[in-house]
């Protein structure tokens, strides 16, 4: 039986979670534009392939920000038993199924803004005591160390360096410099920073080099996260930092940290890693040089974010547990966990067209 249900915007804004071969150079400016809102109509399909007696599907949506907001209700179809926002915090959508083949199609529209920090007005006040909600962003967890060869990194990157914005840049400027992207990386990679910084291997995906920036911040005591979600539509910059209309393996990392007396500011080291391997180009490049300086404080909201959550337990309780991130969809079939890194076999087919 099929069935169709609205998460209505209305009552997202009430719980503050879902709210109002070779590429060629795009446009390489690094400017923000005057009117940079975008706007999406995204579809996200799911099949399971697999009958059982008990289906499940946990997906990932849209957190509410000041730089990107639903302008429709959220709709699913599907021939789902039950389904609901499970996790307003992760802006989960859970749904389950009885002995049938799953289907679910969630649609919805989206509006984003680009993210640019003026840091002629960025101030910095050590006296801030950090709320729980962000010294969070401190604590180790599975795979982010925060001591260790960890710490050794972060101090050795930022010797004689004093000020945490001069410190997040220095290694903002080292992970751009020295991480290179590797295309036989599953997904978006593990994320394990303590790993990598071991086998002195500096190459991965978006959340292996995010996952390292992160891991060498909160090492000194900045509060930084990663923060996955997916990509919408083109960039303006370059054409790896953006997406056509299938975005189904578009799922992206990005990361920010937070400056005391001034609040979150947006990078985006990998990206950087991604340009130079699709173009061929180094970090003497003029257009990556300026790139890289554009990804330090500013994001261009051709993606939404989804969450920044790490080594979690999805609620419900899944059979995986804890999650190491959650940026793609999660599903099981009874009990089994579905190889969300795999839309073929899944199968799942997400689309994304500009307004």
């Amino acid at each position: 039986m099929k069935r169709r249900t609205f998460l209505t915007l209305s009552s997202a804004v009430a719980a503050n979670t879902l709210l109002s071969a070779k590429e060629t150079p795009l446009v390489n400016n690094t400017q923000a534009t005057k009117d940079d809102s975008k706007e999406y109509i995204v579809s996200l399909k799911h099949n399971l392939s697999e009958l059982g007696e008990v289906s499940k599907i946990w997906l990932p949506l849209p957190k509410s920000r000041s730089y990107q907001y639903l302008t429709s209700d959220i709709v699913n179809s599907g021939n789902y038993n039950e389904i609901y926002l499970s996790d307003f915090e992760t802006n989960s959508l859970y749904a389950s199924f009885s002995n049938v083949k799953a289907e679910l199609i969630t649609q919805f529209s989206i509006k984003t803004h680009d993210r640019i920090t003026d840091f002629s007005k960025v101030n910095f006040n050590e006296n801030e005591k950090l709320d729980e909600s962000i010294a969070q962003y401190l604590k180790p967890s599975e795979h982010i160390f925060t001591s260790g060869i960890v710490k050794e990194y972060a101090l050795k990157i930022t010797k004689g360096i004093k000020g945490d914005l001069e410190k997040a840049k220095a290694i903002y400027d080292w992970v751009a410099l020295n991480f290179t992207r590797d295309e036989s990386v599953i997904g978006c990679g593990i994320g394990d920073a303590k790993a990598i910084l071991e086998s002195k291997k500096l190459y991965g995906k978006c959340t292996d080099i995010s996952s390292v920036f992160v891991a060498l911040l909160r090492s000194i005591n900045i509060p930084a996260r990663e923060c996955f979600g997916i990509r919408l539509g083109a960039s303006r910059f370059y054409a790896a930092m953006g997406s056509k209309e299938n975005i189904t393996k578009a799922q992206h990392c990005r990361a920010e940290f937070y400056l005391k007396g001034y609040g979150w500011i947006p990078c985006d080291p990998a990206d950087v890693a991604k340009v130079k391997l699709s173009l061929n180009l180094d970090n003497n490049d003029s257009g990556i040089q300026k790139l890289r300086e554009f990804q330090f404080g500013n994001w261009e909201m051709c993606w939404c974010e989804f969450n920044t959550k790490r080594d979690f337990v999805l609620i419900p309780r899944p059979a995986q547990a804890p999650l190491n991130n959650f940026g793609y969809v999660y599903a099981e079939v009874d009990s089994n966990t579905i190889d969300y890194y795999s839309p073929n076999e899944f199968v799942y087919k997400y689309t994304s067209k500009q307004i």
